[in-house]
């Protein structure tokens, strides 16, 4: 990847909408948590915690999000005997540093290196763990297991993009005379050397990130054990809420041993 082409900033305007967590107070279960990135910069999350053993997902959210949002959505999880750990990116929630394209991948990377110390300062000693990527965080969630490899117990993908030029063109920025391989995150190019068990879940009627972009990344996967599941009647950011009953029934599906 050409980091320089999505790091300029007229493509890091559209890319990320950076917001802060002001420091409400957290909802009960939510463990607020920092993980040091580089010398001087943090990245902020928050850890719901299901039980000591419980399987755990390292969460990657979306472009608008962060993590103190997922307060709401945890209980669905834990409900499911699933730990969940929601990190923010640079500039997001109580991150510290600026978003960049770059940065994305690289703090992603060092998050997973990191997640033994963040379990065990919090006595979880996680059965599974399961790396998850929704729309934006498709990237991180994609480049981890590419790193990780049998270190996971699988990858789900939601609401992932399969190009990335073609997700800025639809955002209003075209960037010309270069190619997904040399410019993009290479999402798909990726998917193509991961073995790892992989869930994508999309919407069939997401208009910003088109359903055949899942279906690419569930083509181009390597894992002998893939699943697609597409969800009628949902969008981009409606996909948990009206689809909610398909969509954690598929996750845990996916889960079971």
């Amino acid at each position: 990847m050409t980091e320089s082409i999505l790091d300029h900033p007229d493509i890091l305007q559209v890319m990320f909408h950076p917001r802060r967590d002001f420091g409400f107070a957290s909802a009960p279960g939510a463990q607020p948590i920092s993980i040091t990135v580089e010398p001087g910069v943090a990245i902020g999350g928050r850890l719901y915690s299901a039980n000591a053993e419980a399987p755990a997902i390292l969460y990657f959210h979306g472009n608008g999000e962060i993590a103190a949002d997922y307060d709401f959505i945890a209980p669905a999880y834990t409900a499911l005997g699933l730990t969940l750990l929601v990190v923010d990116y640079r500039g997001y929630g109580a991150s510290d540093g600026t978003p960049t394209a770059s940065h994305l991948l690289s703090d992603a990377l060092a998050v997973f290196e990191a997640i033994d110390d963040v379990f065990q300062d919090n006595k979880l000693t996680p059965a599974q763990l399961y790396i998850m990527g929704r729309s934006l965080g498709s990237a991180a969630a994609i480049e981890v297991a590419l790193q990780a490899g049998q270190k996971l117990a699988g990858l789900i993908i939601e609401s992932g993009f399969s190009d990335t030029l073609a997700l800025l063109a639809r955002l209003g920025v075209r960037v010309q005379g270069v190619d997904e391989s040399l410019a993009g995150f290479g999402n798909a190019a990726k998917m193509e050397q991961i073995t790892t068990r992989t869930l994508v879940i999309h919407g069939q009627n997401d208009v910003l990130i088109p359903a055949t972009d899942g279906q690419e990344l569930h083509r181009r996967c390597a894992a002998a054990d893939k699943r697609l599941v597409l969800i009628p009647g949902t969008g981009h950011n409606d996909l948990m809420m009206v689809g909610r009953a398909q969509y954690f029934e598929a996750i845990e599906q996916f889960l079971q041993p």
